[in-house]
């Protein structure tokens, strides 16, 4: 009978110490969901510009339309630094409309894909990925390359 309670005691004793990340964790977090967004969107752009068949769009739009999803989220931790600029929390109330914006465009792309095709789908995809429009007000830009 012990065994059967010892798991989930031990799991629950552990949960306050990960619940809390440091803000280098924040940090990183935010930054695998915008590479993950980054990583999407160019695979979509490669099957557009025809240079790979469009077997995986579909999939890769229900991806991007997840992550949207959850971007806002890992920004919620004001935690400044990585790439993002101070602007994000200072203007919270824009940047947050604007990531929603986002979400519920890439999800409504995504569920075109699924219910009138690629096609149709592929209509929406400039609209949807705006991403430039926002880091230019709210991400760091990244030295270039000599």
């Amino acid at each position: 009978m012990k065994r059967i309670f010892a798991a989930p005691l031990l799991a629950l004793s552990l949960l306050p110490a990960a619940a809390h990340a440091d803000d280098q964790d924040v940090i990183d977090y935010r930054k695998h969901i915008m590479a993950t967004l980054q990583a999407q969107t160019a695979a979509l752009g490669m099957i557009m510009s025809g240079a790979i068949p469009d077997d995986s769009l579909v999939a890769h739009m229900d991806i991007i339309a997840a992550t949207a999803a959850t971007a806002l989220k890992a920004f919620e931790p004001r935690v400044e630094g990585g790439e993002a600029k101070p602007e994000v929390w200072a203007q919270w109330e824009e940047f947050s409309r604007r990531m929603n914006e986002f979400a519920a465009k890439t999800a409504a792309m995504a569920k075109t894909a699924h219910e009138q095709g690629k096609d149709e789908a592929l209509l929406q995809v400039m609209d949807a990925l705006t991403c430039k429009q926002c880091h230019d007000d709210y991400r760091v830009r990244k030295p270039q390359a000599p």
